[in-house]
């Protein structure tokens, strides 16, 4: 009688990387996660199909990288937190191997990331429903060999107890892939253009602005492509807020002509970016790090 089985294809493991299991509450393994920095996409994984053949009693391969470390299922389920702030302490951003489960504890997907804590936070984001707990293995010294062991050994441990592929695992379900990013809004204009006479004075459009918008980021450059690192900083900020703001740029001369000067008259801030906040000035790209990193974001952006 044939029996239905999966066929993973296995490769030899380099022994000199290791599967290191994280502890969420251990400092030393709590690094601080910036969410504005550009976060790589999970690794392609190797593609899984269902195929027959016989069972054997030879031991995998793959399951030479777990000798040393913990099992799947030895390793601590840790719950999602709801909030940016809190992954700090609870994932890394680290490469290794995650495995996440839906709110009856039942195992959705194996997934292998060059930044673990990004990649967990986006599934949190687009299918919140499907990513309750984790657990995570950070690989030392990683390569992709190594990488792809580590996978591979969680899955086959899977496997062997259940007689199934976690459903984000099976081939055709594109559920877990990583969602394009939308289309970002443009940056606002104050004028038509440096060659049209304005009808009411600039100052008078930034207040308008300002008290019109909920949050309005003058930065310098583009929300797509910021022109100095501490803008940069400020758009990745705003982005994983999930808030939605306006944005300016000051050096556009040709549609937001003499508004640097202007603007710190207004505001009685000298330097760029200023975010600003129900018509009121937050601060710069400091003040708002701050906030972030203390957690006080998301008050400030629902009063």
């Amino acid at each position: 009688m044939a029996t239905n089985t999966i066929n993973l294809s296995l490769s030899p493991v380099h022994t000199s990387s290791s599967l290191r299991l994280l502890s969420p509450y251990s400092p030393q393994n709590a690094p601080n996660l910036s969410f504005y920095s550009h976060f790589r996409p999970p690794i392609q994984l190797p593609s899984i199909s269902h195929s027959t053949y016989k069972h054997t009693t030879a031991t995998p391969r793959s399951l030479v990288i777990v000798t040393a470390v913990k099992t799947l299922s030895d390793t601590e389920l840790v719950a999602v937190p709801l909030t940016a702030e809190e992954f700090n302490s609870k994932f890394p951003p680290e490469t290794g191997v995650y495995a996440v489960y839906d709110k009856n504890d039942e195992l959705q997907f194996v997934g292998i990331s060059r930044n673990i804590a990004a990649s967990v936070f986006s599934h949190l984001k687009y299918i919140p429903e499907l990513c309750c707990s984790v657990k995570v293995g950070v690989v030392d010294d990683p390569d992709r060999t190594a990488l792809t062991q580590a996978w591979k050994s969680w899955m086959e441990e899977h496997i062997q107890a259940t007689g199934k592929i976690p459903p984000g695992n099976e081939s055709g379900n594109n559920t877990w892939v990583r969602q394009p990013p939308k289309k970002k809004k443009p940056d606002l204009r104050l004028t038509p253009g440096r060659t049209v006479q304005l009808t009411v004075p600039l100052e008078e459009l930034i207040d308008k602005l300002v008290k019109e918008n909920k949050v309005v980021a003058f930065i310098k450059g583009s929300r797509s492509a910021p022109m100095c690192g501490f803008s940069q900083k400020v758009i990745g900020i705003l982005e994983s807020q999930g808030v939605d703001y306006e944005s300016v740029d000051v050096l556009d001369e040709e549609y937001n002509n003499g508004l640097r000067e202007t603007l710190k008259k207004y505001s009685n801030w000298p330097t760029f970016p200023q975010i600003f906040v129900n018509g009121e000035l937050v601060g710069g790209c400091d003040i708002l790090s701050s906030m972030y990193e203390k957690g006080e974001l998301a008050s400030l952006f629902k009063k």
